[in-house]
């Protein structure tokens, strides 16, 4: 697949959906080491929602709509910290692809810099922070590097995980400075961070998806 049509999209949201929910109790333990324990429990229901109101719009709603509805419908089902800055990164994303007919390798790149972007600002955030952005800057960096380079859409995003994955190994050594965890600080050392381990999963299945 070198383009992920708005048909594809629904389909994503519904993979997205599947995969939330198989992860949810892994990601209830791991958040639940040093924070409270509710990163499964939003993940798996907003992006249920998502999946549902993205279905409901239909393809001809297109790109930036159908990514639009997905953010507000985020937003409103979990309003946790961690549901409200991945609702952000998809309504940012949406902005990003305002005109796009589809997501190839250069609208990939729009739509994980701009998902960065607004995560980095709504969360106050910054590299080495501990949090999602650690993963997230990693991927938008690959893919604008693979759109320069006119690399398909199945390269691009397998070179994006492997750079998520590899950033997800790294915050095992950095000490967490945002929400419940950063009042372990040292204890968070030797884990790897939930928010970033959700960042991995998306862009997992979307590499899955295109493949």
């Amino acid at each position: 697949m070198n383009t992920i049509t708005a048909s594809d999209l629904i389909r994503l949201f519904e993979a997205w959906k599947t995969l939330f929910a198989e992860e949810r109790e892994f990601l209830i333990s791991l958040d639940g080491k040093v924070g409270d324990s509710d990163l499964g429990i939003t993940m798996s229901k907003s992006f249920a929602a998502a999946a549902e109101a993205v279905t409901a719009e239909g393809e001809a709603a297109g790109i930036a709509k159908l990514l639009r509805t997905a953010g507000a419908t985020m937003a409103r089902t979990a309003p946790s910290t961690m549901g409200t800055l991945t609702a952000t990164g998809f309504l940012r994303a949406s902005k990003a692809l305002e005109t796009a007919d589809g997501i190839g390798t250069a609208e990939a790149a729009k739509f994980w810099t701009a998902f960065r972007d607004g995560v980095a600002e709504r969360g106050k955030a910054k590299v080495g922070d501990k949090t999602l952005l650690d993963v997230l800057d990693p991927i938008a960096r690959s893919l604008e590097e693979a759109a320069a380079s006119g690399k398909s859409l199945g390269e691009a995003l397998a070179l994006a995980t492997t750079a998520a994955e590899d950033a997800l190994e790294a915050t095992k050594s950095l000490v967490a400075q945002h929400g419940k965890a950063a009042a372990f600080q040292e204890k968070t050392v030797g884990l790897q961070d939930a928010g970033a381990t959700v960042g991995v999963f998306i862009i997992r299945a979307m590499r899955d998806f295109a493949a």
